[in-house]
């Protein structure tokens, strides 16, 4: 990555991620996560805290050091053991089957080759094995639509490839998953070109 991505964007991502509005976003993202958990952009660890009691350890794919050393401090809290394990979502360095849960927020939006990385999370969960996400993507309103592609090239440009209008319940259900709930919203005290959210659990069949 350059110095950008690597120095400059996990602070930002940071800043735009970590307010503490957006907690109860991610204690509901959270929720039902158990047994052995791999978290696809694990960040600065926002989701530490909410980790429920049935998760037994969770493997960390992160691709910036810096994001990981801002972690330190969560990961050191942590209840459950935390490890970084990987460092890219599309290419995971795990056998097939190895989780029972797989977490994903405001991730998404950013993989380049995002087919390929749910491609990988379906691969690695048990069959039965839950995925959780948070994903801010394509509006329910074609007046906000219309600003999200007028805004995406910015947004792209500014926020390390992020894009504002990704189809997150279509990408999710054209890699095989079957979701089980699913709530799509605009996330209060966040411009609705930003803040269109899809919150929900899939399943592996």
């Amino acid at each position: 990555m350059g110095i950008y991505e690597d120095r400059v964007l996990p602070h930002l991502v940071d800043l735009a991620c970590g307010s503490r509005f957006l907690d109860p976003t991610r204690e509901r993202t959270c929720a039902g996560l158990h047994g052995r958990v791999v978290e696809i952009g694990f960040g600065s660890g926002r989701n530490v805290p909410f980790y429920p009691a049935q998760v037994r350890s969770v493997s960390a794919v992160e691709p910036a050091d810096l994001g990981w050393k801002m972690a330190a401090e969560r990961v050191a809290a942590a209840t459950v053991p935390v490890e970084r394990a990987g460092l890219d979502g599309r290419s995971l360095p795990f056998e097939d089957d190895s989780f029972d849960s797989a977490l994903s927020t405001w991730t998404l939006c950013t993989i380049p080759d995002v087919e390929a990385a749910l491609a990988e999370i379906r691969r690695v969960l048990v069959p039965g094995g839950t995925f959780h996400f948070v994903e801010h993507g394509r509006a329910p309103d074609a007046e906000v639509r219309t600003w999200q592609r007028r805004l995406n090239p910015i947004q792209k440009a500014l926020a390390g490839g992020c894009h504002l209008n990704r189809d997150i319940r279509g990408l999710v259900e054209a890699a095989g998953f079957e979701i089980r709930d699913l709530d799509a919203f605009y996330e209060k005290h966040t411009p609705k070109p930003y803040g269109a959210l899809s919150l929900g659990v899939a399943v592996t069949p």
